[in-house]
């Protein structure tokens, strides 16, 4: 006879409290694994008991969404399947090999014509002579080596044998005193915050090469670097409440200190500026800055939510400087409520919804889908030839206008008529459509409203490559660290800067930050250290 199951109630806190004293038996690897086990335990018993929350929802959080793209999310009949509007009409040529160019950060070493030089006579005509090629022949050799490079100098000593003084020799000109230069820390800054590999994983690497570096001094490394270079941290986030577009967005995060000092726990006064002891989640909020040609990319890990990040940022704002685009999804939380912007909602986080629910209503699925794929070609051609902002939205008001007002007549049919139910997934997502139609298109009507919020969401994946490969921040010292570098990182891939060669350049001119940090942004760094080096060479 099956024994009867007995229910048992306990809450993460508790299962947290068995862990920790369990840990000196797991060992620190057995405790990370099974700790991340109990909060995917922990996500996926609230994703359950949420009632909205689908199987197809619930395997998609799982293991992820393979595409989105219509043509893959919907069947098509035959004779009508053909390419999804949004790809290019056909695949762009090339050998999908990286020539010498594509080497930007390779050493370059030049080698000389042992036997010949400009004026000599041909080797090989005995007539002619030589003049020299501006473009050199390359040879591309690539070797593997430790992230984290070392070199040992063996000075040699001598004693004398009546007086026993030492003499050694110097060091070679160039070697500084510092055990680690600057190259290191940007180095180790670029595998956890823009690659998310965590420091005992590096450690263990520098290990197995003979190089070691223990995972404390990795970061006591990118500490003291981040407290260097915050001036620069501090002039991006002013310059980025400057923009004529804000997207914004966050990601859950889980940082130890905010955990284990919970509301429950907290000091009985409320400081000025605290949020509600309420509020217990933890979450990255990601914006991304456009204007004047340029994207900056901002982190920011606590307990805020992006709207009020958001708020932070904007209160540098150019008093003179009109109401700044936001782009966002339609949740509240993503609203800045005291400074007044043009919002605009995602098209694609609408379109999401349907393609979730695409199997289970194919044909009205396939229509709205076609017809914001029609919309997203527009937007595809806007890019291409590079229209103005005013151009866009008057090419936009004229070939996607009439197709997103077809698009919200048959939405009014569908629900009115209640030719579907409005409870069912895609009824919910017809509502969602209708609710926030005016700022879905935005586009439509306002020069530069974006169609969508990508940009955002692919700087969010910064976050969550972190959040996958190191589980957690420690303190929230440690994760405002982690938003400075991430911040950095990103804005310099957004505007095709080196980010290693910037994180070299920031720390070796520290000095001058503080000076002038505007100076020193990823897109107007080198022409300062050109200046700079001109000007110490000057006579």
């Amino acid at each position: 006879m099956k024994p009867a199951t007995k229910r048992i109630d306990i809450t993460m806190k508790e299962l947290q409290a068995y862990l920790d004293q369990a840990r000196a038996v797991l060992g620190e690897d057995g405790y990370e694994k099974l700790t991340w086990a109990l909060e995917t335990l922990d996500y996926l018993t609230q994703s359950v008991e949420d009632r909205e929350t689908t199987i197809r929802r619930l395997r998609q959080m799982l293991f992820g969404a393979s595409t989105e793209k219509t043509n893959k999310v919907v069947k098509r009949e035959a004779g009508k399947a053909g390419r999804d509007h949004t790809e290019p009409s056909q695949k762009k040529k090339g050998h999908g090999k990286n020539g010498a160019s594509d080497y930007g950060g390779a050493e370059k070493i030049p080698v000389a014509y042992s036997s010949l030089k400009p004026g000599d006579c041909c080797p090989d005509c005995k007539e002619g002579k030589v003049y020299k090629l501006e473009t050199p022949a390359v040879l591309i050799r690539i070797r593997g080596q430790a992230p984290i490079g070392a070199r040992v100098y063996e000075l040699e000593r001598f004693r004398c044998n009546l007086c026993s003084k030492v003499f050694t020799a110097r060091a070679p000109e160039g070697v500084g005193e510092e055990k680690y230069d600057e190259t290191s820390a940007s180095m180790i800054a670029l595998l956890k915050y823009g690659r998310g590999v965590p420091f005992n994983r590096l450690e263990g690497l520098q290990k197995n090469m003979g190089i070691p570096l223990p995972a404390s001094t990795q970061w006591e490394i990118v500490r003291d670097t981040a407290d260097l270079i915050k001036p620069v941290y501090d002039e991006l986030i002013r310059q980025a409440a400057q923009g004529r577009v804000l997207h914004n967005d966050d990601t859950t995060m889980k940082v130890l200190e905010l955990i284990r000092d919970g509301p429950e726990e907290t000091a009985p006064e409320k400081k000025e500026g605290d949020l509600s002891p309420e509020r217990t989640g933890v979450f990255t909020s990601g914006i991304v800055s456009t204007g004047d040609g340029r994207q900056i990319a901002l982190f920011f890990t606590g307990r805020k939510h992006a709207g009020e990040n958001l708020t932070d940022v904007l209160a540098q704002r150019a008093s003179g400087l009109g109401p700044p685009i936001q782009m966002c999804d339609a949740l509240s939380r993503n609203l800045t409520k005291e400074f007044e912007a043009i919002v605009s909602n995602c098209v694609a986080h609408g379109r999401r919804k349907f393609v979730e629910v695409a199997t289970r209503f194919p044909e009205e699925c396939r229509y709205v889908l076609d017809v914001l794929a029609k919309v997203y070609k527009n937007e595809a051609i806007a890019k291409q030839q590079k229209m103005t902002p005013e151009e866009r939205q008057r090419f936009h008001d004229a070939e996607s206008g009439p197709l997103m007002k077809e698009l919200e007549k048959w939405f009014d049919e569908q629900l009115t008529e209640h030719k579907v139910e409005p409870n069912s997934g895609l009824g919910q997502a017809m509502t969602y459509m209708r609710t926030h139609w005016g700022k879905l298109t935005r586009f439509l009507h306002v020069p530069g409203a974006p169609i969508d919020n990508n940009l955002c969401e692919r700087a969010l994946k910064k976050a969550i490559l972190h959040r996958k490969g190191s589980l957690f921040y420690k303190t929230l010292h440690g994760a405002h660290v982690g938003d400075l570098f991430m911040s950095l990182i990103h804005t310099c891939e957004l505007c095709d800067a080196n980010s290693f060669d910037y994180l070299n350049q920031l720390q070796h001119h520290a000095a001058d930050l503080i000076q002038s940090p505007a100076e020193w942004m990823p897109w107007s760094y080198q022409p300062t250290v050109t200046r700079m080096t001109s000007g110490s060479n000057a006579p």
